[in-house]
Order: C-alpha cells, then structure tokens, then sequence
C-alpha cells in the first residue's frame, strides 16, 4: 500500500511540473512601471460610470477589431504549430449574445478554439482600443495553452491530496475511500487555481504583444481591466473583473511588455 502511494505521490509530482509554468516568458517590471502603473490604476478607478454604446455601434467596434486582431493572433499560433506544438489554430472570435453580464474567455468546443466577447462587454467600451486588448489577452489564452495546463494541474492537484489523504488513512491501518474522494476533489478545486494568476500575466504580455501589432494601444487597452467594479453580478455571476482580477501588476506587466516592444525585443519563448 505505501509503496503503491509513493509511486502515485510521484506520478503527481512529476504531473504537477509539467502543467506549470509559462510558455512565453513575461518580463521583468520595473520600478518605474510599477509607479506609471500606480498612476493609472487609480486615474481609471476614480472614473465617472459609463454610458452604454448602442448594440449597432457595439458590433461595428467588435466586426473592425476582429479583423484586424485575428490574424495577428493567427500568426503567433501558426509559428507554435509548426514548433510541433500540439494547438488548433482554427480559432473563431465571436460575440456572446446570450451572457447579461460583461465579460470575455477562451474555451474548446466540439467545433474547435472560440473567443468571445459579451455584448454588455462591448457596449461598455470606451474605445477601439479597449475591445482590441481585451480580445487579444484571450488569444493568449489559446497561445498559452492554459486550458490544457490548467486541467492538468486540477488532476495533478486532485491525484495529490488523494494520496495525502490515502497516506493518512493507511497511517491508521483504515482505508477510508470517502475521505480519499473528498480529498481529490479539494484537490482539483485548489490546482486548478494555483497559476491563475500567472497565466494570467503571461495572456497580458501576449496580449500586449497581438494588440500593437494589430494597430492598437495596448496600454490604453488595458485600462479597461484596472476599473473598480464588483467580482459579481447581482445575480451572483463573475463579471469579467471576477474572472481578470483588476490589480495594479497587470497594469504594469503591459508597461513592461511595451516597452520592450518599443525596444525591439520580439516575444520569446521561456527555453
């Protein structure tokens, strides 16, 4: 029993390395973008309420941006492709006309890669620029290839806290197979959010990266993310600040990132 538990602690361990860490490397913030992005952060917080876009004007701003996002976005994942990186490039960028609430993601259906913005989203726009950085930071979703890393991490978090719990049965000659269950569930719920954050700093380099080179101003676009609003609808739905955390950091991973850009430095990938 215990040696079958040191190979399973392993097999978690070994699981675990895999699914962290970054595809591309985000860069270093220095102190002078943490102090512009203080500044920022608290000019978009003290921000007047807006007044919604019409949903004619909403989709206008969304069909002009997509066209110009798309295949840059398009261009980065090829490259991965032919890396031999297991990504399907045939991504399709839509609007959620169902979802009340304004938010934004990546996922994988039946039919392939989707990105999609919701409507609420887009009438509440403030420019061109905002939807472009939006848009482009869930491409990095897809270039980051978190959903698969972040599966993986929920099964190696899940598999790891069922052998703490199996350890602990087994330290007490009892094989409790109800407390090795509940185990594994925690365990998924608390892998799962784990490199929440990192994945998403390096969607905002990679955003940062798409968006410029699709035209737009990445640092005007990220002030959408640095507004205070509630983590929650009042029905109790995550709004897109639920999902993308508003903090000062991400602000300052974009100044960073255009700076480099500025510099000449292309997107590279952690070797």
């Amino acid at each position: 029993m215990r040696q079958s538990i040191k190979i399973i602690g392993f097999l978690a361990g070994m699981a675990t390395l895999a699914a962290c860490g970054t595809t591309y490397q985000v860069p270093e913030v220095a102190d002078s973008h943490t102090a512009r992005a203080s500044r920022m952060f608290a000019e978009a917080q003290a921000e007047p309420a807006r007044s919604p876009i019409s949903k004619a004007a909403a989709e206008q701003r969304f069909n002009r941006v997509a066209r110009r996002v798309n295949p840059v976005g398009h261009g980065y994942c090829k490259k991965l492709a032919e890396q031999g990186k297991n990504v399907d490039c045939a991504v399709k960028i839509e609007i959620d006309r169902k979802m009340e609430q304004r938010n934004a993601y990546f996922t994988h259906e039946e039919s392939g890669p989707v990105i999609r913005l919701s409507m609420p989203l887009l009438r509440d726009s403030r420019n061109d620029d905002e939807v472009a950085f939006v848009m482009s930071h869930e491409y990095g979703h897809l270039l980051g290839q978190h959903v698969d890393k972040a599966k993986q991490q929920a099964l190696a978090g899940a598999i790891l806290v069922g052998v703490i719990a199996a350890a602990a049965t087994a330290q007490a000659d009892i094989i409790d197979s109800s407390l090795i269950t509940a185990g594994v569930g925690i365990g998924a719920a608390a892998g799962t959010f784990a490199y929440s954050q990192t994945y998403e700093l390096e969607s905002d380099t990679l955003g940062t990266y798409i968006a410029d080179a699709a035209g737009y101003d990445p640092v005007k676009g990220v002030k959408y993310f640095a507004r205070p609003e509630a983590a929650r609808t009042q029905a109790g739905k995550l709004s897109f600040w639920g999902t993308h955390p508003p903090d000062e950091r991400r602000v300052a991973i974009v100044l960073a990132t255009k700076d480099r850009i500025d510099s000449g430095v292309a997107l590279q990938q952690v070797q």
